[in-house]
């Protein structure tokens, strides 16, 4: 029960102050994306 509102309290903490963390983490996962669609495609070739 302790862990489910430390994290509650955590996501609303990050969602209130719009860290640009989470922003990040999105554009890496998004690049890490575009490099294995590139590799694939070179492999394929």
């Amino acid at each position: 029960m302790r862990t489910l509102i430390a994290l509650l309290l955590l996501g609303i903490v990050l969602f209130l102050t719009g860290c640009e963390c989470v922003g990040g983490l999105g554009r890496d996962i998004q690049y890490a994306g575009h490099w294995l669609e590139d590799t694939s495609e070179r492999v394929r070739k």
